[in-house]
């Protein structure tokens, strides 16, 4: 049997945007590749305008990476990584787990994984 891979391309639990996951120096890393809706309605591109950081409130949600840091942990499970949620500027510590071949579960919490909230991401197939 083939390992599990969380590689690909991934649909959010809300369908509004599509995450690319993906090698990034040996570990795992995701970032913003579609949205639903990628414009302000003056038509400019969405900015990560939540982000504490002044500095980078100008840079676009397109292409942002919201996931890094994250190595095996089991077969078909990561941890040690991070979530970006641009709606409130927040990182939190994440894990993720393959459910099946195109359905993998993405869990932010702070502090433990018991504080937390998961989503459940399916494979884009076109």
């Amino acid at each position: 049997m083939a390992q599990a891979t969380a590689f690909g391309i991934w649909v959010d639990e809300g369908g509004l945007s599509h995450i690319e996951i993906f090698d990034c120096r040996g570990q795992i890393c995701g970032k913003f590749i579609w949205f639903e809706e990628p414009n302000e309605e003056d038509g400019t591109p969405k900015l990560d305008d939540e982000n504490p950081d002044e500095a980078m409130r100008t840079r676009p949600l397109m292409g942002l990476q919201l996931l890094e840091g994250f190595d095996a942990s089991g077969p078909s499970a990561w941890a040690g990584g991070t979530i970006y949620d641009p709606q409130s500027g927040k990182t939190y510590s994440s894990t993720m787990e393959l459910l099946d071949d195109n359905t993998i579960e993405v869990r932010g919490y702070v502090v433990l994984p018991i504080f937390g909230r998961s989503q459940t991401w399916t494979r884009y197939i076109p």
